[in-house]
């Protein structure tokens, strides 16, 4: 072994390695993640001009432009699952412009319907794009759950994987294979714990009402068509019949769920945990949970970090130096038509 180790060449890559483990310092990536053709697992939802499915049917193109954005929805409700993609994002000009991939059953429960975003705001500023997480269960959409976070890398210049793991007691956010939020399911949630079968949307669209600056930039067409890449699709799951909202076989899906939380993806090791605290340090820049501004009682389900308090005033947003910011995240409208 002392021989071995005084080896120039063991000594260069030892070293590589090193430098490779501190640039990745996340988790492993995904084991056997099944991704599939478009036509296997979705339809398009509007703007189908402006939709555009590779030769291989397994990258689909999202654009808008001033006439229309565009969006695609899963052919089949989920009871709980695993839902990713790799996305790469517009560049140059993109304020205004929203890009979502997102679970929800808005369709069907007009007035408690449950939802779980990634919602990607443009920026004047290219290349630099601002993420949303979002959570809402059984109608709670007047308490918000938005985290907003800056993005360690520009996702224009090459896609990432983005993923939601839903089970009956925990979601997690995952950006390439580091976990970046969870929520736990209480007794104290209730029922704004989404808990009713959802599918899976992806969507580009025009959000200047709100998105960038709370509607101070506006979506600028002279730099449009605004192009959003989705490949490597990943649908896991029990598929619900979308009429009786009932599993569609109750054997077979006690086999999907056994094979849902037998993943990788599925449980936040030690690893795993201080990957995501790396992440939120440094990238959380808005947590729902310090907001006094906007919420006089605390929310059950968050779990409050000292050190994410302190960074973070009582309006939840970054500190900034020399003055607050009073603005907050508002809820959205989803009429993208």
């Amino acid at each position: 072994m002392g021989g071995e180790t005084r080896n120039p060449r063991f000594l260069a890559t030892a070293a590589l390695l090193l430098v490779a483990a501190a640039l990745h310092p996340a988790v492993a990536a995904f084991s056997e993640l099944q991704t599939l053709r478009f036509s296997e697992g979705y339809s398009p939802l509007f703007g189908e001009g402006n939709l555009v499915r590779s030769a291989n049917d397994r990258k689909v193109r999202l654009i808008l432009d001033r006439y229309t954005g565009s969006g695609f929805i899963s052919s089949d409700l989920y009871d709980h699952g695993f839902f990713s993609a790799k996305i790469k994002l517009p560049s140059n000009y993109t304020a205004g412009v929203v890009v979502a991939f997102y679970t929800s059953n808005g369709d069907i429960f007009r007035r408690n319907h449950d939802e779980l975003d990634f919602e990607f705001l443009g920026n004047p500023r290219r290349g630099s794009w601002r993420l949303q997480t979002n959570i809402y269960g059984n109608g709670s959409t007047h308490r918000g759950r938005e985290e907003r976070y800056n993005l360690p890398f520009d996702p224009t210049r090459e896609a990432h994987r983005y993923s939601i793991f839903w089970s009956p007691d925990t979601i997690l956010f995952y950006v390439d294979e580091t976990p970046i939020r969870e929520v736990r399911r209480s007794a104290a949630m209730g029922g704004e714990f989404p808990a009713k079968p959802m599918a899976l949307y992806a969507t580009i669209w025009d959000g200047s009402s709100w998105a960038t600056g709370g509607g101070r930039y506006k979506v600028d067409y002279n730099s449009s068509p605004f192009v959003a890449d989705f490949s490597d699709l990943v649908l896991s799951g029990c598929k619900v019949d979308p009429i009786q909202m009932m599993p569609s076989s109750g054997s077979r899906c006690a086999a999907a769920e056994a094979e849902l939380l037998a993943g990788d993806f599925a449980a936040v090791d030690p690893q795993g945990r201080r990957a995501m605290a790396r992440f939120r340090e440094k990238n959380l820049i808005y947590s729902f949970c310090y907001d006094s501004f906007r919420y006089s009682a605390a929310f059950p389900d968050c779990e409050i970090v000292p050190a994410e308090k302190e960074r973070l005033d009582g309006t939840g947003h970054l500190k900034l130096a020399g003055r607050r910011r009073r603005r907050s995240p508002c809820r959205r409208s989803r009429d993208v038509m």
